[in-house]
């Protein structure tokens, strides 16, 4: 028979162990609450961080990146497209677009018209790079609103109504004249000419080359007159050759200065591009940098 004090201790150990239950289970209750509410804080600052690094992700992928315009180069007389040769790489392995157009040097016409093809070709902007007489070319082709600036390297950069003759009697004549020689109807420039007047300032190898692709002209590019002086309109550099005995280095510096033109005075024959590649190229770069 269970006594009076065995009953009322069993209550009591009955009353403390359901006690400590209920304060285990009351902290637990707590503990998960807490746990709940910092989980909450975390997904939601997760969430908030994870947005707006896509925010910013979203921001720079969808921002495009500058289009570089498209380096079309125009040659002049007594050359071929090749005579960039030296400044071309360095351009590609810099990202941009390059067009070296080859003149047939038989009109201004069939020239221009060689050029403006390039220009549609390259489909955006553009920047025209004109050697001797590429000069007179880029003149008249670049009128094109694509068109964004102009580089005259010991170019021609002509007044309207002006032809290849009365320009160049506004300086002391050169010895070019000496060198030419007529074949069938088509001008070309001697070895001498070449060694002499034209690329006296590269290895006997280099003139070589410059003597073996040049394209014979047309008499008729001296009888062009020119109609458009884009110059006027567009942000043009000048390359002076201080050493060219093909172009008086003062009718250049002529040109330039009327052309209000940003000139840069390189100590080189008349193949710039050939001799002082690198002067050409910090030129170009830099009519890039300022029509961005």
């Amino acid at each position: 028979m269970q006594s009076y004090g065995d009953s009322q201790s069993k209550d009591y150990q009955n009353y403390r162990r359901s006690y400590k239950e209920g304060y285990l289970f009351g902290n637990l209750l707590r503990f998960n609450f807490v746990k709940t509410q910092q989980m909450k804080k975390f997904t939601f600052l997760l969430f908030s961080a994870a947005f707006t690094s896509a925010s910013g992700s979203y921001g720079a992928v969808g921002e495009p990146a500058p289009v570089k315009p498209t380096i079309v180069f125009v040659h002049g007389l007594w050359a071929d497209g090749s005579c960039w040769s030296k400044v071309i790489p360095e351009l590609v392995e810099q990202g941009y677009k390059v067009i070296s157009v080859q003149n047939p040097t038989t009109s201004i016409e069939d020239d221009v018209a060689a050029t403006k093809r390039a220009i549609d070709v390259a489909g955006g902007d553009v920047i025209l790079v004109g050697h001797s007489w590429g000069g007179w070319v880029i003149s008249e082709a670049g009128i094109d609103p694509r068109v964004k600036a102009l580089v005259y390297v010991a170019a021609y950069a002509p007044e309207k109504g002006e032809t290849v003759p009365s320009l160049s009697e506004k300086a002391a004549a050169t010895q070019l004249g000496s060198y030419l020689q007529s074949v069938d109807g088509f001008v070309s420039l001697s070895k001498d000419g070449v060694t002499k007047v034209f690329a006296d300032d590269l290895s006997a190898k280099e003139q070589e080359m410059v003597y073996a692709v040049q394209v014979p002209c047309s008499p008729n590019v001296f009888k062009a007159v020119s109609s458009n002086t884009a110059w006027k309109v567009k942000p043009s550099w000048y390359i002076v050759a201080s050493g060219d005995h093909t172009i008086n280095p003062d009718l250049e510096r002529m040109m330039a200065e009327r052309a209000k033109a940003k000139t840069t005075v390189v100590a080189s024959s008349h193949v710039v591009m050939l001799s002082q590649p690198k002067k050409v190229l910090e030129v170009i770069l830099e009519a890039v940098g300022q029509v961005k």
